[in-house]
């Protein structure tokens, strides 16, 4: 059969002379503007307007638009920013850190403009007389939002208007407008999906990624992911990635968070990491939401999602998959709402742990990425297809010998270190080998010493810690600063004694892989592991299992076991 598509491909010329001599203050005067010509350097025989309501639209078309208009001076390319948005704080900064020219939304109505491209289709055309490609800033038509034009909800990502064209990923996507806006069916491109087909050709990247995020030792990574809106992961659960980290061992586990731009933007960084601050210090990965998603879903050995895109695009990429709220504003009929009937729901309730490893272990791959490829056509082509769109509504042959766009690999992210500085610690076995399992404290899991005889939990704080209370209370005391020789590593421990009379050791790390401990007792015992926590929880099973504190014993951690040798 047949695919559907566009019945007329003729979009609006534009006018090329100014519409008015006059200019407004904060009008841009280059490369737009009554007298562009006389300021200019590169003569474009087109202009391209970006239009950017939200960080969600901005940070969409900065992805594709580089990759698009290479090495071709006859397009010129300038962005606006219609400020109307509730969700439109960020939107200026992100452009401008991007090296943008950026218009105020009043002087597009005064510009003679060839395209405006957008991945917002809230944006207010006023006075614009040529043709509007709408992007889709999500996977498809999936969700109903609420109508910033009344009270009701609308389609999200579909603007009815006679001049837009809307650029689809998948044929079914064309029928939903058939039924949804009949009159938009018939001005649509079949593109593909950009950020689909970039996640795909970087798949080979994994390792590179996880080795970014700190998981060289074999950790898994648990990607939680909200969409915005009370009936997101994040609206009806916010504590979650709290709990998450209360409960998985830190040596076995990293916990990352990816939240939609608009809870960016509609609350701020300072609330966000308010309400998270918990987690914060208990190790969580914090992704920006301009940069770094892409790659931390890649690195992700299971994702935390809800009905929002960043859990579509993990679906297909076959990452094993939780729900942990599913609103009702899915579209009925869409692969989306199919993905939430078959995709297993994280309970609360229940012990996390335990149900994460169900998941990977039960995760039927072939399943779910079946469902999940029912929003995407044409993998690996979209670029192309999307470039040969944008020339085609600017009347403008593409460029000789263009070939195919770049498909730039997805950057890392910018997390900062996630490093936690109090752990509760838990030893078991203090004879040929001890087994070390670490929590962090700032989440609130279960602190006790477990049941058996060589048992024994401690609190463990680096002098960093910013907490006094923790620091003040904690058995053992560690740095992650490496002392120039054992000599030193033994004064600067004493100090950390002195300074917290209520530790048992201290532990500071010394040349050649080693780690120096002092007791209160005043007896110094060397390791030969460099991890200075590790070492004092080594030190501390024995000190409290009433062994000696000499001789070699099997220290497990995570996966790992490796020999550690001590001598006093």
């Amino acid at each position: 059969m047949q695919e559907p598509r566009a019945a007329s491909r003729e979009p609006r010329a534009a006018s090329r002379e100014p519409r008015a001599a006059s200019r407004e203050p904060g009008d841009l005067r280059v490369p737009v503007g009554a007298d562009a010509r006389r300021w200019r350097t590169f003569g474009g025989r087109r202009v391209l307007v970006a239009a950017a309501r939200t960080v969600t639209s901005a940070v969409r078309l900065l992805e594709v638009l580089p990759a698009l208009f290479r090495s071709d001076p006859r397009v010129d390319v300038v962005f606006a920013f219609d400020p109307t948005s509730a969700f439109g704080d960020g939107v200026l900064g992100l452009l401008h850190a991007a090296g943008a020219r950026v218009m105020p939304w009043s002087q597009l109505s005064r510009t003679a403009c060839d395209l405006v491209v957008s991945a917002s289709e809230n944006i207010d055309l006023t006075g614009v007389d040529c043709p509007v490609l709408v992007l889709p800033h999500g996977v498809g038509f999936h969700k109903l939002v609420p109508d910033a034009r009344g009270t009701g909800r609308r389609l999200s990502g579909v603007m009815d208007d006679d001049r837009a064209w809307h650029a689809v990923s998948h044929p079914d996507q064309i029928r939903q407008l058939a039924e949804h806006h009949p009159a938009l069916a018939d001005r649509t491109f079949l593109i593909g999906d950009p950020c689909h087909d970039r996640l795909l050709a970087s798949r080979m990247l994994r390792t590179r990624y996880r080795e970014e995020l700190g998981l060289q030792d074999g950790r898994k990574l648990v990607l939680v992911s909200s969409t915005w809106g009370e009936q997101s992961l994040l609206g009806t659960d916010p504590l979650l990635p709290q709990r998450l980290l209360g409960e998985l061992p830190l040596d076995e586990y990293r916990v990352a968070a990816v939240l939609h731009p608009n809870i960016w933007s509609a609350h701020g960084t300072w609330q966000i990491r308010a309400v998270e601050a918990a987690a914060l210090d208990a190790g969580l990965l914090l992704i920006p939401p301009h940069r770094g998603w892409q790659a931390a879903l890649l690195a992700a050995d299971v994702l935390v999602g809800d009905h929002g895109s960043v859990t579509f695009y993990g679906a297909a990429l076959g990452t094993p998959l939780f729900l942990a709220a599913f609103g009702e504003e899915s579209v009925p009929g869409t692969p989306m709402t199919e993905l939430g009937r078959i995709t297993p729901r994280l309970d609360p309730h229940a012990p996390l742990a335990a149900q994460l490893e169900r998941a990977v272990a039960e995760h039927d791959a072939e399943r779910i990425t079946k469902v999940a490829n029912g929003a995407f056509a044409e993998p690996g082509r979209s670029l192309e297809q999307l470039r040969s769109a944008l020339y085609e509504l600017m009347k403008l042959p593409e460029p000789d010998a263009a070939g195919a766009p770049p498909l730039h690999r997805w950057p890392v992210p910018e997390t900062g270190p996630g490093e936690v500085t109090a752990m509760w610690v838990r030893t078991s076995g203090a004879e040929q080998a001890v087994t070390v399992r670490r929590w962090p404290v700032a989440a609130g899991g279960d602190q006790d010493e477990g049941e058996g005889e060589a048992e024994f939990g401690h609190l463990s704080c680096d002098e960093e810690e910013r907490d006094l209370r923790q620091l003040t209370n904690a058995s053992v005391i560690t740095s992650r600063v490496r002392a120039g020789s054992a000599d030193a590593a033994v004064q600067r421990a004493r100090r950390l004694l002195d300074e917290l009379p209520g530790a048992l050791l201290a532990c500071v790390p010394a040349p050649d892989g080693c780690s120096v401990a002092v007791l209160r007792d005043g007896r110094v015992v060397e390791s030969t592991t460099a991890d200075a926590s590790l070492a004092g929880a080594v030190v501390y099973a024995r000190f409290r299992a009433q062994r000696p504190l000499a001789g070699t014993v099997t220290l497990r951690v995570g996966r790992h076991g490796v020999d550690v040798t001590l001598r006093e």
